[in-house]
């Protein structure tokens, strides 16, 4: 497939129906933060990614049987399909690595120059050209994430920064992936299929993390803790990346990327009224910021195709 097929999904403006399913995707993964912090008392954080990710694939199996998706089917995906999977797995992994040693408020702010990763990553890959506004609409939403969360923090030492790092590194992975289902057969694939890929593989790898880690659970785990795994496992992974997996597929993955700069803010929120977290002036502030910067990256305006070059080609496998 060349650069110039890939324009027309670059350029396919977001329907009321996407925005609403992104904004819903934003709001579950906001919360999803929280869930996470609830069910640590009891179960660690590699063992938590565990028991979802292997949750979640009996939940992708059931619906593929419903939907008489064939899962095992040959169809050329099998090759990016099993590197989507590493990259999954490895993403995770270094992401509750990074939160060991960096503070949550930071390693928040720092997962979500993963849209950066994506908007650079459609350019060079995809034919998806932002224009400047849409960069600037980037940074401000960038921007607002950094202001809600309260990055200062000036006084950082070398273990902290090492955690940005890790964290950052995880944020490039998620990108990647996202930008693995564009440029593949994954493409063509079913939902299903390209999730089940990398929720299969990141069981063995998360697994082998929380070994190498030294997790074990002290005691068993209580009913709110087992409720959140069940909202982890079956609506996060099970369902909601199922539909931003549909979703990256049939539009630009630049703005649908942008539009998950609100989560951070979603789980602020989340935290005020369930954790009893303060909500200050500057969060308004910061929400002004995200919406604004929405606004730029999503605004209509004309594609510019782009020159016709064979190292502009993006091969379909």
């Amino acid at each position: 497939m060349s650069s110039k097929q890939a324009i027309p999904s670059a350029g396919r403006p977001l329907t009321p129906g996407a925005v609403a399913l992104m904004l819903m995707l934003c709001l579950s993964w906001g919360f999803n933060q929280i869930a996470v912090k609830l069910a640590l008392p009891d179960i660690p954080p590699m063992l938590q990614a565990t028991i979802r990710s292997s949750g979640a694939l009996i939940v992708l199996f059931l619906i593929a049987r419903l939907r008489g998706v064939k899962m095992f089917e040959r169809d050329g995906t099998l090759g990016a399909g099993l590197l989507a999977g590493v990259i999954f797995g490895v993403e995770f992994v270094l992401i509750y690595r990074g939160l060991l040693l960096t503070s949550a408020s930071r390693a928040v702010v720092f997962l979500y120059t993963a849209p950066f990763f994506v908007a650079f990553g459609s350019y060079v890959f995809l034919g998806e050209r932002l224009r400047a506004s849409q960069w600037g609409g980037l940074a401000l939403c960038f921007a607002g994430v950094a202001l809600a969360i309260g990055v200062p923090q000036a006084d950082v030492d070398g273990r902290v920064l090492l955690g940005d790092l890790l964290v950052i590194a995880g944020g490039a992975l998620w990108a990647a992936t996202t930008l693995l289902v564009k440029a593949t057969a994954l493409l063509k694939a079913p939902a299903e299929k390209g999730l089940g890929y990398q929720v299969a593989l990141s069981v063995p790898i998360l697994g082998f993390a929380a070994w190498v880690s030294g997790e074990t659970l002290i005691r068993v785990p209580g009913p709110l803790a087992l409720s959140l795994m069940v909202y982890q496992a079956v609506w996060v992974v099970g369902l909601t990346f199922l539909i931003w997996f549909a979703l990256v597929k049939t539009y630009s993955a630049s703005k649908l990327s942008a539009f998950t700069f609100i989560t951070p803010l979603f789980g602020v929120v989340a935290s005020y009224f369930i954790m009893h977290d303060t909500l200050t002036p500057v969060f308004g502030a910061a929400a002004l910021l995200v919406i604004a910067g929405l606004y730029l990256v999503n605004r209509p305006g004309p594609v510019v195709p782009l020159p016709t070059d064979p190292l502009l080609t993006v091969t379909k496998t």
